[in-house]
């Protein structure tokens, strides 16, 4: 690569400080799979809920910070993030509602659902934002375009 290949990567990376989210989205979705497994190894008996809940609220804090945390980038490439984003949380909403299916169909209910459900929405919603950013950190910022 050359001298003015390397000068721009320099320029771009110092331009944009970005927060970890990476690091915090797969945070949030291992928080998510551990909660689906213990109130998966606990059906169809009686579930307490209490750590699943738990796991759920801290990776949904996580999302939301996150979101924050991105949101408050000056320069991001917001476009090509919405851009990739969009479609993945269209493909990542159809497998979430096929995992509700499967739920539904073996008949879970009350409470494990619910929590089920909202894990799942955190899921759809997370994966996308990591497959976003993914991309749109490799974009020039849009203030130097």
């Amino acid at each position: 690569m050359s001298a003015r290949g390397d000068r721009a990567d320099a320029v771009r990376a110092d331009a944009v400080r970005l927060p970890p989210v990476t690091q915090f989205g797969m945070l949030s979705l291992a928080l998510i799979v551990s909660a689906g497994i213990y109130l998966s190894a606990h059906l169809p008996n009686h579930v307490p809920l209490a750590p699943a809940v738990a796991l759920l609220s801290v990776s949904a804090l996580l999302l939301a910070g996150n979101l924050l945390a991105l949101s408050r980038v000056a320069g991001f490439a917001w476009r090509r993030f919405f851009e990739i984003a969009r479609w993945a949380l269209l493909a990542y909403a159809i497998i979430a509602g096929m995992i509700e299916y499967a739920f539904l169909r073996n008949h879970a209910s009350g409470g494990p659902l619910i929590v089920l459900s909202l894990s799942l929405v955190v899921f759809a919603i997370h994966v996308p934002v990591l497959i976003g950013f993914t991309v749109a950190r490799y974009e020039e910022p849009e203030a130097s375009r």
